[in-house]
């Protein structure tokens, strides 16, 4: 069977495309906000309450039932094996070590996360500096060697998928530290969003998980299972990850976390962000009008109409500056001979008529006859537009 690609795998886009659930995300906004700023306010309480009492059962079910508040439902099947000393689990969102410590006291190393505060208010165990991984292989073990020291929890996958396709491929040094594992299973859904967008900071994952109506975690606590005799680490990481896919009903890929950082690197390049719509500014308008009084009087240069406008502001006003000779100026050569072109087809006389009765045509008449053929080709060209703006509105 061909194995999923990454695309199938990594979320890339946080909203539905089925316009009905667009709309009804539109609706529940107001409500998300609300529902947000409240939770924001006893998020507060909760992390006291998790800094206040010592880890214990009563803690991990006061901490579960403000978490529901919350949003964040917990459910499980399966119980963890209190004799182990690891847990493996699937990655799906950046709150995966938080959920599974309500059902069970574990601790998630900080492998790409600095130590500090922040590493610390997240519910990660501080190991140091991030270093190499020979460097962070002596630390957990120094770890694991320490009597009483809870059990770790770790993601072979190292990096975030939908859980719904397929897994990455299991890293080996998960697997190098004991013998003996328990797999976990993890489920994640959330109505109308995703529960998790590829590239997408671990607050902004936090701000949609307020936001969100709920968001339901399934755990699912496997059967242990132990390293067969000369089996590699390698080999038992593979088994691990079959067991976990099977599980899921996905399938276990050799897509490592690499290939998904470099598949959202190059997604991000060949999908740039759209550019900024600006409105339109006054000399982009003056221009078209300019444009507009060019196609009924194309003899006219168009410093000369830009000047006009600039005073009157109307594409008509100016048309009729420029036929009655209010605003003089000197034709353009290739643009009057069209112009006289099209008069002589229009019948407007020209220069010495022939015949006397249009010798006795005023100027004043053959002014109005040019103004009435402008008129008309202006509204030729630009009444069927307003026409159509009129009808569609």
């Amino acid at each position: 069977m061909e194995q999923p690609g990454l695309q199938q795998m990594v979320e890339g886009q946080r909203f539905p495309g089925r316009l009905l659930f667009r709309v009804l995300l539109l609706l529940y906004s107001p409500l998300g906000l609300c529902l947000f700023l409240l939770r924001l306010f006893i998020g507060a309480h909760v992390f006291l309450v998790s800094c206040v009492i010592p880890d214990c059962a009563i803690r991990r079910f006061l901490i579960r039932v403000m978490t529901s508040v919350l949003g964040v439902l917990v459910s499980q099947s399966g119980a963890p094996d209190p004799a182990l000393k690891i847990f493996v689990s699937n990655h799906v969102t950046c709150l995966d070590h938080n959920v599974l410590s309500l059902l069970s006291t574990c601790s998630t190393p900080s492998v790409s996360c600095p130590p500090g505060f922040l590493c610390w208010a997240r519910g990660f165990l501080e190991l140091g500096a991030p270093g190499s991984r020979t460097q962070l292989l002596e630390s957990l073990k120094h770890y694991l060697s320490q009597p009483g020291s809870p059990p770790l929890l770790l993601f072979p996958e190292e990096e975030m998928t939908n859980g719904r396709v397929g897994l990455l491929h299991f890293s080996s040094w998960a697997f190098s530290l004991s013998d003996c594992v328990q797999p976990v299973t993890l489920r994640v859904s959330r109505p109308l969003l995703s529960v998790a967008v590829a590239g997408s900071p671990w607050y902004v994952e936090l701000f949609w998980t307020l936001f969100s109506l709920c968001t339901v975690y399934h755990v699912r606590w496997l059967p242990s299972m132990c390293r067969l005799p000369r089996e590699s680490d390698e080999d038992f990481a593979c088994r691990v990850q079959q067991m976990l896919a099977h599980s899921l009903g996905v399938q276990g890929t050799k897509h490592t976390a690499a290939d998904r950082a470099e598949y959202v690197k190059r997604r991000r390049r060949e999908t740039p962000p759209p550019k900024p719509q600006t409105p339109p500014t006054a000399s982009t308008a003056a221009g078209h009008m300019a444009q507009r009084v060019k196609e009924v009087l194309p003899q006219v240069p168009v410093a000369v109409i830009l000047r006009d406008l600039a005073q009157t502001g109307c594409v008509d006003a100016t048309i009729t500056n420029l036929i009655e000779g209010r605003v003089p100026y000197v034709p353009e050569e290739e643009s009057s001979r069209e112009a006289g072109a099209r008069e002589a087809n229009c019948k407007i006389p020209r220069g010495f008529a022939r015949r006397p009765e249009d010798r006795h045509l005023s100027l004043q008449e053959r002014k109005e006859a040019l103004y009435h053929h402008a008129r008309r080709r202006y509204l030729e060209k630009f009444g069927a537009v307003a026409a159509a703006k009129e009808k569609s509105e």
